[in-house]
C-alpha cells in the first residue's frame, strides 16, 4: 500500500501538495469568473471612463480616508452585500482595491444582482499615480 510506506514527511508532502493544488484551481476559477462578468482596465482607461460611471472604492474606511482616487466612494467590501442599493444598474461600476482581489470577489457579487457593465482597475490602488484625496482629519 502506498500510504502505509509515507514516512512522516512524506505525508506533509501530500498535504502541501494538495494545498496548492486547491490554491492553483480556486486561482484558476476566479480568474475565468472575473473575465465573464467584467473587464479589467489599465489606469488610463480606467481615468477615461471614470467621470461617467460610479467608482467604488473596496478598501476599508481606514485605508480610504488615508487616500483614495479622487471621486471614489467608498463601500468597504465586508459592507456591499447591504449597501448595494447605493448603487445604478444603469450606470457603469468602477471597482478598485489595493491589488483587485476583493474586486474580483465583488463583481461577481454584483454581476448575481443585475449589473452587467462592471470594471476593474488592473493595477489596484498600490500603482494608481492619478490624482487622490486623502481625508483632512
Amino acid at each position: 500500500m502506498v500510504l502505509g510506506a509515507l514516512t512522516g514527511w512524506g505525508y506533509v508532502n501530500v498535504v502541501l501538495l494538495i494545498l496548492i493544488a486547491a490554491y492553483v484551481i480556486y486561482e484558476l476559477y476566479s480568474y475565468i469568473r472575473r473575465k465573464q462578468v467584467s473587464t479589467m482596465l489599465e489606469e488610463d482607461d480606467f481615468q477615461a471612463g471614470m467621470r461617467k460611471a460610479q467608482v467604488i472604492d473596496l478598501r476599508e474606511k481606514k485605508e480610504f480616508d488615508a487616500g483614495h482616487i479622487l471621486g471614489a466612494r467608498n463601500i468597504p467590501f465586508n459592507q456591499l452585500k447591504v449597501r448595494m442599493a447605493e448603487l445604478r444598474t444603469d450606470m457603469p461600476v468602477y471597482l478598485y482595491d489595493q491589488t483587485h482581489s476583493l474586486s474580483t470577489r465583488a463583481v461577481v457579487t454584483l454581476h448575481k444582482n443585475g449589473f452587467k457593465e462592471l470594471y476593474i482597475l488592473k493595477p489596484g490602488y498600490a500603482r494608481w499615480e492619478g490624482k487622490t484625496k486623502k481625508a483632512k482629519y
